[in-house]
């Protein structure tokens, strides 16, 4: 969105228009909302920011629910928000430790200081794009105790109260953006780790970080919302919770789990598979809690290098998807459709790890005419590659 688009719809008239319009939900709603108010008269600006936001709310709802409707968006600010339930948590610890004011340095769209108001804490946001701070603003209106305003975060680090840092991980802009290295992130991440060693500090991070570069005087949490590794966050100085430098922090259908430990599990010995095959949620492989949940299950790894877990007892837990192995087999079409068919199987979840196999081709070759469901977990073994046929627990 540029400027004189922010600057046609924040008017009691762009602002209703754009309530007017309602959703937008595909390529042909945007070309035919276009073509009716280009033909009523309104400004091409207007129309762009109309029926890009209308756009853009639909697309939030994934992550903002209902509010999603009375925000505003820019598509890269969008993409990089956090999802409305996981801000929530980040609010929660604030709260819990005591913290009255955070400053969100860089708070793009406002998703998490909207949190953080909600959560009764008075928020100081600062963005260094000018439309992004005003759509901020915008979108955090309704809280008296939020401020936004225009600026670098480097020139607005506070003197009290915690500091919340999502640092730009891409390059600037609204829509169309690439990836850059942790030294050119906006603010770096040398600077959000100073920041960190002075205040109380939590830093959103994109899951995948090299660990190398975790200080390790800091607590590292990873987390999953329904199935999908969203963050990485390291918390610092009184938001660091004693003890605890590893975590893994599981949402999943609106109840919430977490794992945690004073460094990375040691992994449980290699074993050959048992009744049972556990897959760990994202968020504890990306921890390096394998270990702590195969104990929790009493199971082993199905392979050094594959994050498999195996064992006879009939557990589970929040941290796993566990299957119950009906039969195991070579990792052949041959022999596969041949268990397909004795099992009567028709309709079959394809998962895989450790094999370079692309599932959707891999299903052509399947003979799938059966009137029953399964699993097929194509992976490595130290005897080597296997299929098994199973059921989810």
């Amino acid at each position: 969105m540029e400027m004189s688009e922010l600057t046609a719809l924040l008017t009691r008239d762009g602002l209703a228009l754009l309530d007017e319009v309602g959703a937008v939900e595909s390529s042909a709603d945007v070309a035919r909302s276009v073509s009716r108010l280009r033909a009523a008269g309104h400004s091409p600006d207007l129309v762009s920011a109309v029926v890009g936001q209308a756009r853009l709310r639909v697309k939030a709802r994934a992550k903002f629910g209902e509010f999603a409707d009375r925000m505003l968006f820019t598509r890269a600010g969008l993409e990089q928000a956090t999802r409305l339930n996981v801000a929530t948590l980040h609010a929660v610890r604030l709260r819990r430790t005591g913290i009255t004011r955070v400053s969100d340095l860089g708070c793009g769209i406002g998703g998490d200081s909207l949190a953080f108001a909600g959560a009764g804490l008075t928020v100081d946001a600062v963005d260094a794009d000018q439309v992004t701070s005003a759509i901020a603003a915008y979108n955090l209106a309704p809280f008296p105790d939020a401020t936004v305003h225009h600026g670098t975060a480097e020139a607005s680090v506070p003197t009290d109260g915690a500091v919340w840092l999502d640092p730009a991980r891409r390059t600037a802009g609204h829509s169309e953006t690439t990836r850059t290295s942790p030294a050119d992130w906006s603010p770096s991440l040398d600077w959000c780790f100073e920041v960190a060693r002075r205040h109380p500090t939590g830093i959103k991070l994109g899951p995948g970080l090299d660990r190398d570069l975790i200080p390790e005087d800091v607590e590292a949490q990873w987390v999953s919302a329904d199935g999908s590794v969203v963050e990485l966050v390291l918390w610092s100085g009184e938001l660091a919770r004693p003890g605890i430098r590893r975590s893994a922090l599981v949402t999943q259908g609106g109840e919430t789990h977490e794992i945690t430990a004073a460094a990375d599990a040691d992994d449980e010995p290699v074993r050959e598979l048992g009744a049972f095959l556990h897959e760990p949620d994202g968020a504890v492989i990306r921890a390096r809690l394998i270990g702590e949940v195969a104990r929790s299950l009493e199971a082993g790894m199905v392979d050094e290098q594959i994050a498999y877990l195996t064992g006879d007892a009939a557990l589970t837990s929040p941290f796993v998807q566990s299957f119950r192995v009906r039969e195991t087999m070579p990792a052949h079409v041959k022999s596969i459709n041949q268990a397909l068919r004795r099992a009567d199987i028709g309709r079959l979840e394809i998962k895989k790890r450790g094999m370079d196999i692309d599932p959707a081709a891999f299903r052509k070759k399947l003979a799938l005419k059966g009137s029953t469901a399964a699993t097929l977990i194509l992976t490595r073994t130290p005897a080597g590659r296997v299929a098994i046929l199973a059921d989810r627990v």
